[in-house]
């Protein structure tokens, strides 16, 4: 079995039946901490190679964190956080990172409480999955469900 690592999917071929599949690899959007080389090494055990892009249809706030060993760790009690407005005028910048499926389940388990994982198309057109106020979002999506 042989693994091809491209910047947007994985190409597993069975060498023995000639036969292959493309898996696809998650991007996260991130528009705060997880631009942090140190948020990233604590993490993810490794720095994040991202590209700059925009969300469109979103603005920015702030969160004041509630989890104590939280704000410890992150220096900060208030947090940045978006919430989608639909206007497409209005624009977050950020960095979209190609990550595996085990460091989105790890970057899960970094959000504190009152952010939800959903997915949106970024002003590059690229499907990414982006962290927002939960208390925003209409319809949550499920860690293990990836954006289409």
């Amino acid at each position: 079995m042989r693994i091809e690592l491209t910047p947007r999917a994985r190409r597993i071929t069975n060498e023995s039946t000639t036969t292959s599949r493309i898996t696809r690899v998650p991007l996260l959007f991130s528009y705060g901490t997880l631009q942090n080389a140190e948020v990233q090494l604590s993490t993810f055990g490794r720095r994040l190679d991202g590209q700059a892009d925009e969300l469109v249809g979103f603005e920015q706030s702030s969160l004041k964190i509630e989890d104590p060993e939280f704000v410890a760790t992150s220096g900060q009690s208030h947090h940045a956080i978006v919430k989608c407005n639909g206007r497409s005028d209005s624009r977050v910048r950020g960095m979209v990172f190609d990550v595996s499926d085990a460091e989105l389940a790890s970057a899960d388990r970094y959000e504190p409480a009152g952010y939800a994982r959903i997915a949106t198309t970024l002003a590059s057109g690229k499907q990414a999955w982006v962290y927002a106020d939960a208390r925003f979002v209409q319809a949550r999506v499920t860690p293990s469900t990836p954006p289409r």
